[in-house]
């Protein structure tokens, strides 16, 4: 049996509703020169219940076509984001 594809990554907009968008990094070395270059991907997310914000480390799961581009689901919410508020003596 196949297993299902999952990635890990961070969440890079949550502005829909029930989709967020996860930017997958990976490394991979150059064919010719050698060279360990980073590689990104961006995938359309399920979010059922619209628990994953904006920087959050994230694992998504391949699963059936949802929509048109969504064809991933969120599995779990690995790392919250650390929200930081401006300091009000700072800004003036």
């Amino acid at each position: 049996m196949e297993r299902r594809k999952e990635f890990t990554g961070t969440v890079i907009s949550n502005k829909m509703q029930k989709t967020i968008i996860v930017r997958i990094v990976r490394m991979a070395k150059h064919p010719k020169y050698g060279k360990v270059m980073k590689h990104y991907n961006k995938f359309k997310v399920h979010d059922e219940k619209a628990v994953a914000q904006t920087g959050d480390i994230v694992t998504i799961e391949e699963t059936r076509p949802i929509s048109k581009d969504k064809h991933f689901r969120l599995v779990k919410v690995v790392k919250k984001a650390i929200l930081t508020s401006p300091n009000p003596d700072e800004v003036k």
